[in-house]
């Protein structure tokens, strides 16, 4: 009940300006809110340098049978997880910045994600929460701290062209640019997986993307 009563909680204290972040709601279902300047120059810049030797294919979770990462040809970016000496005085700022706006603690959220993609890459419209009706799906639920409650995109750099964060359903689009982040509920007050958080990111026609996400699990992450 615990975890309950702080996502609960943090739906609805986000306001215009919370502490130094300005949030901006884009939509109210989805939850999706928009954070520009959330990171700074120096922040951007510190997370690429420490993942840009360290990148491996991107996976996604076998919700189906394992639970376990798999590749799959509608992810087509690299990326690294921030854990251990990685994760520096730089990276645990950023996380407690996080964890200020979403009211959901640092102990939720999972190791800091560094994706790049480069000109063609994408990752086409897929959902960050686990199906709880499938093998693989509920194991993730079950076994890592239950539910991804909320999600943080943040972008390290500004692509030339292409690379936009797409809502289909919701018909909502953020253009990437660096500093900026995204917000967004993956599940609702009940407890419930949204549909409408239905999302993905756009081929980057020019240049390259880079992003740093937070999942954030609806208890400790483990």
């Amino acid at each position: 009940m615990r975890n309950k009563a702080i996502f609960l909680f943090c739906l609805f204290f986000l306001s215009s300006v919370y502490g130094e972040v300005v949030v901006n709601e884009l939509s109210e279902r989805p939850r999706i809110y928009f954070l520009p300047n959330f990171l700074t120059n120096a922040e951007c810049d510190r997370l690429i340098g420490l993942s840009r030797k360290s990148l491996t294919r991107s996976t996604v979770v076998d919700e189906e049978n394992t639970g376990l990462g798999k590749f799959d040809p509608r992810r087509t970016s690299r990326g690294y997880f921030l854990t251990g000496e990685d994760r520096d005085k730089t990276v645990r700022n950023i996380e407690k910045r996080i964890a200020d706006v979403t009211g959901l603690p640092v102990e939720n959220g999972e190791a800091l994600h560094i994706l790049y993609y480069p000109k063609g890459a994408e990752y086409q419209p897929h959902y960050d929460w686990f199906n709880p009706t499938s093998p693989g799906g509920a194991a993730c639920i079950d076994n890592r701290g239950g539910q991804r409650a909320a999600s943080v995109i943040m972008y390290l750099n500004t692509p030339l062209a292409g690379g936009e964060t797409v809502f289909p359903r919701a018909k909502i689009s953020v253009t990437p640019k660096k500093g900026d982040a995204v917000l967004f509920y993956n599940i609702l007050p009940t407890g419930e997986v949204d549909p409408w958080t239905l999302h993905g990111g756009a081929l980057v026609l020019e240049g390259e993307k880079w992003i740093a996400t937070k999942w954030i699990r609806v208890g400790v992450f483990h």
